[in-house]
């Protein structure tokens, strides 16, 4: 399906297209936690790489969010976590393409920890304007479009005013492979010794998407991959909150490494991020 535009008041056409993006994300996401429903009690489990573990669940999941899509906006691009085009950056001409991770948390999933979820966002001109971020055992819509707010269940979103690191309470993902990793758990001694407290869910989209929620004041990565973070960036920036990479340049969803609060505590943040380990 096309984007609609009217020559007459192009902002217009762009915000229609954007409300039906949301949408088809939103939908395509629904469809998704039905099929993880249905296998969770039979897929067998393997390794992509040592400890990070995939199911035949995700690959299902992903298969029916890029079938969904796909068919709905046949001109739109796809990229995957469960997929070589994952490995590549769309390019400054590429058509819309949608970033999905179809389990985020797999690791809760296979242990029927509760914290996992499906993630979709749409990227256009390098710009991500549409992030949906599912979480299906309490039946929480997380979803956003630029311009047009971050919502959870029809419930508009901000995030928190705190502004200081010892009334923080921060969020982190560690790598699935902590061989050699010394350094992240130094970063996570210091930042529990100067916060209210620390959490690791296990899902890089949920802790952001509990950023834009003000459950979270702040959250720091120095592994994530695009399909972590595509569904939730745009939660964050529509709520109120601050994207940068770790030294203060502006946000790159393709680079590892993420900065992200509620918008207050970020130069505490970042002064952290100079000074630390």
């Amino acid at each position: 399906m096309a984007m609609r535009v009217d020559k007459k008041h192009p902002s217009r056409s762009r915000k229609v297209a954007l409300a039906e993006y949301l949408d088809a994300a939103k939908r395509a996401a629904l469809r998704a936690s039905k099929v993880l429903a249905e296998w969770r009690r039979r897929f067998s489990v393997r390794e992509k790489a040592r400890f990070d573990l995939v199911t035949e669940a995700d690959v299902a999941s992903q298969k029916t969010i890029q079938e969904y899509l796909c068919r709905r906006f046949p001109e739109h691009a796809f990229l995957g976590e469960e997929g070589e085009a994952a490995k590549h950056r769309p390019g400054p001409d590429a058509s819309p393409t949608w970033i999905v991770d179809p389990i985020d948390g797999t690791t809760n999933y296979v242990h029927d920890c509760p914290l996992y979820c499906v993630s979709i966002g749409l990227l256009i001109a390098g710009e991500l304007v549409v992030g949906v971020v599912y979480e299906p055992c309490r039946k929480e819509m997380f979803a956003a479009a630029r311009g047009k707010g971050a919502w959870l269940n029809g419930r508009r979103l901000r995030t928190s005013t705190t502004a200081r690191l010892d009334e923080a309470l921060l969020s982190t993902g560690f790598p699935p492979n902590m061989e050699g990793q010394q350094l992240t758990l130094n970063w996570w001694r210091y930042f529990s010794l100067r916060t209210r407290s620390l959490r690791r869910t296990g899902s890089t989209a949920l802790n952001m998407a509990y950023v834009a929620a003000g459950r979270f004041d702040g959250y720091w990565a120095f592994d994530n991959h695009v399909w972590d973070v595509a569904g939730a960036a745009v939660l964050v920036t529509e709520a109120g909150g601050k994207m940068t990479n770790v030294d203060g340049s502006p946000y790159d969803p393709f680079t590892p490494d993420a900065l992200i609060s509620n918008g207050p505590l970020h130069p505490a943040l970042l002064k952290a991020m100079r000074t630390g380990p």
